[in-house]
């Protein structure tokens, strides 16, 4: 597993926003089906965030794999959190080649733009869990939407 995201102390953006997309990755999806998750560096502004994750899927039988976008909006107000995430099917492949198509994705974007964290999960619970440790567990027990 590579390292976490880390974000700029004067632009907190919603730090519950990632956490609670993956929860929403996990429950729509299912953890058995997700070969791995690229995780974009969030855009923050000042209480609000943009991000993205994107979602290798197995196809059953087959060695291609389905790709799953998954943006996320979120802003923290005086009312409370919201996150609003949008699930889109971007399409099958073979597995080789979603790397180079995030390395594309990260040069589309411009100078300066981060690398995504990719999270090796091969259907396995554990791997998932051990990803969703690195996060409080207060940024992930509000539903918030």
């Amino acid at each position: 597993m590579s390292r976490p995201l880390t974000r700029k102390q004067d632009d907190p953006g919603v730090p519950e926003a990632l956490p609670r997309t993956l929860i929403r990755v996990r429950d729509r999806i299912g953890v058995e089906v997700i070969d791995r998750l690229w995780i974009f560096p969030p855009a923050c502004r000042g209480r609000r965030e943009q991000g993205l994750v994107a979602v290798s899927t197995f196809q059953q039988g087959q060695e291609r794999r389905s790709m799953i976008t998954v943006a996320y909006n979120a802003e923290h107000t005086g009312k409370g959190i919201t996150v609003e995430p949008t699930f889109t099917m971007e399409g099958a492949a073979p597995a080789e080649t979603f790397p180079p198509v995030m390395q594309g994705v990260v040069r589309r974007s411009g100078d300066g733009a981060q690398e995504p964290r990719e999270v090796v999960i091969d259907g396995a619970a554990s791997r998932f869990e051990e990803l969703m440790e690195e996060y409080d567990d207060v940024f992930i027990e509000a539903s918030g939407r």
